[in-house]
């Protein structure tokens, strides 16, 4: 039996996570100047934490660098074409990171469980992914894939949070709901996918998620052993200039501007 985990505070969590940032805005200017291209896969259960992750990721880190792909539901004319379409153009180029919030994986998940394609389409993914992935990683992607795990009783617990908080109810979605019946069957989609797709070029890592904290933490915290960034203090070694003080510019009168009422 495992011991139980000491308590993870909050300050002990935030102190952490802004060290952890620090080192993610490293591993920025390494992909940049390295001209690496990152993909990172985030999936899991519904409610097991993956946006909260993927928000303190991208928290402190250029957008235009680091950017999150987390596309809709696809359209008629999306559904007409070939499956990995759509996500190939959300891939990165030279010196960029994208987050992917739910992937091509959503054909091994909610698209065979809930019936959203054929069986065909789904044994067709099953033998294409692994083949299309290592494609990715012969053209120079490094992709990184997450599986975060939650239990059926903390899972419980986050929807019923969810459909009582006014803030985050926008969040439960029928989808949650059937998630949440069909508990066995996303579990054994999720292991027929694993079974399939975790390859030596790209395998996949799970995260223990039913603490969000140590999730988020472990999870950076892993993402950062893979790359060989440099870990020493940025140094720009830019200073600021005096300011041209004698450029005859007139600011205009303050009364002929907008301001909003500073109710604070």
């Amino acid at each position: 039996m495992k011991n139980k985990k000491k308590k993870l505070t909050r300050e002990a969590y935030e102190a952490e996570l802004a060290r952890l940032q620090v080192e993610l805005s490293k591993l920025q200017e390494w992909v940049i100047d390295q001209g690496e291209k990152v993909v990172v896969i985030f999936e899991g259960r519904d409610a097991a934490g993956k946006g909260g992750t993927i928000s303190r990721i991208t928290a402190r880190l250029n957008h235009r660098v680091c950017r999150v792909a987390a596309l809709a539901k696809p359209t008629d004319r999306e559904q007409s074409q070939w499956y990995f379409q759509r996500y190939v153009a959300h891939l990165p180029s030279a010196g960029e990171i994208v987050l992917f919030d739910r992937s091509w994986y959503n054909r091994a998940g909610v698209d065979r469980v809930m019936g959203f394609c054929t069986e065909e389409e789904y044994r067709e993914f099953l033998r294409t992914c692994p083949q299309f992935e290592r494609m990715l990683v012969r053209s120079g992607i490094k992709l990184i894939k997450y599986w975060f795990s939650v239990s059926a009783k903390e899972q419980e617990r986050r929807f019923k949070n969810r459909i009582k908080d006014p803030l985050k109810s926008w969040k439960f979605s029928e989808m949650d709901l059937q998630s949440y019946m069909k508990w066995d069957e996303y579990s054994l989609a999720k292991d027929d996918m694993m079974n399939y797709t975790d390859i030596n070029q790209a395998p996949w890592y799970v995260v223990p998620s039913d603490s969000k904290r140590r999730a988020r933490l472990n999870c950076i915290t892993h993402l950062l052993s893979l790359f060989p960034y440099n870990t020493d203090p940025p140094t720009s070694g830019v200073e600021l200039p005096d300011r041209e003080t004698d450029s005859g510019y007139v600011r205009p009168p303050m009364d002929d501007q907008r301001f909003i009422p500073e109710v604070y």
